[in-house]
C-alpha cells in the first residue's frame, strides 16, 4: 500500500509538484534566513574567536559586549596573575581613534593592542611580514581586507582607483606616527570599523591623557584547573568580570539581540517562509486528497482499514517533504556560495536539524487536513455518479 500512495501521489503531477514547491520555498526561506542570522551573529564575537589561545577575558565588571571597553588601571593586571589557576595573564588594548591615510583621507579605525613580550592577542593569521614587526619602531599590522578597502588611499591623480595600503606607508592614528609593518586576515566582524593592530603599550600611546590603558586582560588556566572556577576565583578576590571565552561570546550575542532588532527581523522572515509553506503545501495536499476521495473509498470498501489510509497519507506528504525539503537546503546552499565572504553565511548541522524538524511539521499539518476528510469518508461515495 505504501507503493500505492506513492504512485496516487505522482500520478496528480500539477498537484505533487505545487507540493513539492510550496515545500522548496518554506525551506528554502527558513534555511536562507537562519543561516545569514547565524553568520551575522557569529561575527558579534569574532575578535573573541580569533584569540583562541586565551581561556578567560577579564572585564571592568559594567562591560557588557566585547566592543564595550571600560578601561582599567595597570594594576589589575598584576592582581589577576595573582589569582590561583591563572598559568599567564596578559593585557590587551581596545579603541577607536581617528586615522588619517597617505594622501589625506580620514577613516575611524579600531585598534587592538597586543602583549609587547608575548604577543598573544594577536590576529590568527599573517598575510605579509611578521607578527614580530610589531617591534619595529612606530609598527602596525593591518586587515588585509580593509587595507584594499576602507583603508585604501586615494588615486595620486585624485580620480582614479583607491590604492590599498602597502608595507611601509605611513598612517597617522590620533595624530602620531604609525607605520604599516604587514597585514593579516582575521575573521570578519559585524562591526564596520577597519582593525588596526599594533603593541599595548604603543597603543596606549594613542589616548591623550589616559590613566587606565587596560582594556581587558587574557588568561590561561593552568592544568587541572576548571576555567569557571578560576573564573569565579578572579570575580572573587579582584572584583573585576571574569568569563570563559564561550561566556564573553554568548554575553556579546545577547546583548546585540537584546539592543538591536535583528533577531526579531530574522524570526519573522522565518516564520512567514513556515506559515507560507504550511499554506501552499497544506492546501495543495488537501486539493489532492479531494481529488483521491474515490480510490480512498474504493480501498476502504475493500477492506482497506482507516489506520492504513491514514499510513498512506502520512507517507506522500512526508516523501513530498523530503524532496522539498532537500531542493530548499541545496537552492539555500548555492545561494550562500554564490554570495560569497561579502555575506554573512553560515549553515549548520544544528540548522538544517530545525528547519527539517519545521518541514515535517508543515508536513503533519497539511496531512491532517486530508486525514480529517479520509476519516470521515463513507465506502459508498465510490458508487455514485
Amino acid at each position: 500500500m505504501n507503493f500505492v500512495a506513492l504512485k496516487m501521489l505522482a500520478g496528480d503531477r500539477a498537484k505533487y509538484i505545487g507540493i513539492v514547491m510550496g515545500l522548496t520555498f518554506a525551506s528554502l526561506l527558513i534555511n536562507q534566513q537562519a543561516a545569514i542570522y547565524s553568520g551575522l551573529m557569529t561575527r558579534t564575537y569574532s575578535q573573541i574567536a580569533d584569540t583562541s589561545s586565551a581561556d578567560i577575558w577579564v572585564t571592568d565588571p559594567e562591560v557588557e559586549f566585547v566592543e564595550d571597553m571600560k578601561r582599567m588601571l595597570d594594576r589589575e593586571l598584576y592582581r589577576v596573575r595573582g589569582v590561583e589557576g591563572v598559568q599567564w595573564a596578559v593585557p590587551g588594548f581596545k579603541g577607536y581613534f581617528n586615522t588619517r591615510l597617505p594622501g589625506g583621507k580620514k577613516v575611524v579605525a579600531s585598534v587592538i593592542g597586543i602583549d609587547d613580550v608575548s604577543l598573544i592577542g594577536g590576529p590568527p593569521q599573517m598575510v605579509e611580514g611578521k607578527l614580530e614587526d610589531l617591534r619595529q619602531r612606530d609598527a602596525v599590522i593591518v586587515d588585509i581586507v580593509e587595507a584594499r578597502g576602507k583603508l585604501a588611499k586615494r588615486s595620486p591623480t585624485g580620480d582614479g582607483e583607491p590604492q590599498p595600503l602597502k608595507v611601509g606607508d605611513v598612517l597617522e592614528i590620533n595624530d602620531r606616527r604609525a607605520v604599516v609593518a604587514g597585514f593579516c586576515r582575521i575573521s570578519p566582524s559585524f562591526y564596520w570599523q577597519p582593525v588596526i593592530f599594533t603593541l599595548h603599550s604603543r597603543a596606549a600611546t594613542y589616548v591623550s591623557s589616559e590613566r587606565r590603558p587596560l582594556s581587558y586582560v587574557l588568561v590561561k588556566v593552568k592544568e587541572g584547573y576548571d576555567p569557571q572556577d578560576v573564573c569565579r576565583r578572579i570575580n572573587r578576590e579582584t572584583g573585576l568580570m571574569a568569563q570563559t571565552s564561550q561566556q564573553y561570546s554568548q554575553s556579546t550575542l545577547d546583548y546585540v539581540n537584546r539592543s538591536t532588532g535583528i533577531a526579531v527581523n530574522f524570526g519573522m522572515a522565518i516564520a512567514l517562509g513556515f506559515v507560507v509553506g504550511a499554506a501552499i503545501a497544506g492546501q495543495t495536499f488537501y486539493n489532492f486528497t479531494l481529488d483521491n476521495l474515490r480510490y480512498f473509498a474504493a480501498l476502504n470498501a475493500m477492506g482497506t482499514s482507516h489506520a492504513t489510509m491514514l499510513r498512506m497519507i502520512l507517507i506522500q506528504a512526508l516523501a513530498a517533504g523530503l524532496l522539498g525539503y532537500g531542493l530548499g537546503v541545496g537552492a539555500a546552499a548555492i545561494f550562500g556560495k554564490l554570495a560569497g565572504a561579502s555575506l554573512a553565511f553560515q549553515m549548520s548541522y544544528s540548522l538544517l536539524a530545525g528547519s527539517a524538524v519545521a518541514i515535517v511539521l508543515i508536513c503533519m499539518l497539511a496531512a491532517a487536513l486530508s486525514m480529517r476528510k479520509v476519516l470521515r469518508l463513507e465506502p459508498a461515495i465510490v458508487f455514485k455518479g
